[in-house]
């Protein structure tokens, strides 16, 4: 089950990047445009690729480190796979952002959390033939549920519609990967979708009006954001790398599902630093009985994640 506290540790540091994330697409000083902010996330983490000078240094690649000596010449079914996670990864960050930026991260990513789990286990029994154990599988449905509970009031219907579409395009670029790993090992999928990142969003800047609007939503933007931006995709990044690989050692469905996780570290980390952080990263409503019946329906996904151990 080392996959499985991996995979948590990783929803750690994404409850930080989750909060920087909120303050970044909020505050109208630093990179307001989700749009903008979601290219800049795609190419940064296909910067990821160079993790694997790693394993140059001798013996750590042993110890699990990765190593260009494995990766491959790509196939056809690479090639695709990883244009694809790179596209279903854009569009959900889209989404993710457009949403942050109009509602409280805390009705927010529950609801992704929720769509997302459960797209990615439906899809992993359509496309992946997986079988889960029935601790497993109520283990999903509870978390899935706790995470959707702790949104308790439901955005206006145009959030829910981002919201929606973000979930499940991020359980369907955690499947995407999951299929790019079995069709050729961790290493070289998680290289050549990185490279995939990384063209993708240079292809943006073939479309004129996208060029123009990232060019000058950039110019607009100042050193300290762009030092916060740089910030918050490096932990985005070792995040990613600890969630796939997780994924890669166990079931994606179950990894979608520790998303919950995520909302109690940034209930922690939002009540514990609550005075040193800026109004635009925190939740609009922190009054005590709310926070209180948050932390109700946090029980109910620290139940469902010990039923994913048990």
């Amino acid at each position: 089950m080392g996959w499985i506290l991996l995979a948590s540790a990783g929803q750690v540091l994404n409850a930080i990047v989750a909060i920087l994330d909120k303050y970044i697409v909020s505050d109208d000083n630093a990179l307001p445009r989700p749009f903008v902010y979601a290219f800049y996330s795609c190419l940064l983490t296909g910067g990821w690729a160079f993790v694997y000078l790693i394993g140059v240094v001798p013996g750590l690649h042993e110890l699990g480190a990765p190593s260009y000596k494995e990766i491959l010449a790509p196939t056809l079914n690479v090639v695709a796979l990883a244009f694809l996670a790179a596209y279903t990864f854009f569009m959900a960050l889209v989404s993710m952002y457009i949403a942050l930026k109009q509602a409280d991260a805390s009705n927010v990513m529950p609801i992704i959390g929720s769509v997302s789990a459960l797209s990615a286990f439906g899809m992993s029994y359509l496309f992946l033939d997986a079988a889960l154990s029935s601790n497993f599988i109520w283990g999903i449905i509870i978390l899935a549920a706790g995470t959707l509970l702790v949104a308790q009031t439901l955005p206006k219907v145009g959030v829910i519609m981002h919201v929606a579409h973000s979930g499940l395009f991020f359980g369907l670029h955690a499947i995407t990967m999951k299929g790019l790993f079995l069709e050729t090992s961790f290493d070289d999928g998680f290289f050549w979708s990185r490279v995939g990142f990384v063209l993708f969003a240079l292809s943006l800047l073939l479309v004129p009006t996208y060029y123009h609007k990232i060019t000058e939503q950039t110019k607009g933007t100042t050193k300290k954001t762009g030092v916060i931006v740089l910030l918050t995709k490096v932990l985005a990044g070792v995040a990613a790398f600890m969630l796939l690989k997780a994924t890669d050692l166990g079931e994606v469905s179950v990894v979608q599902a520790l998303d919950g996780l995520k909302f109690v570290f940034i209930l922690v980390i939002s009540i514990v630093f609550a005075h040193y952080l800026p109004n635009s990263a925190t939740d609009r409503d922190t009054r005590p009985g709310t926070v209180f019946r948050k932390l109700l329906f946090v029980i109910v996904i620290m139940v469902g994640f010990v039923m994913l151990l048990a």
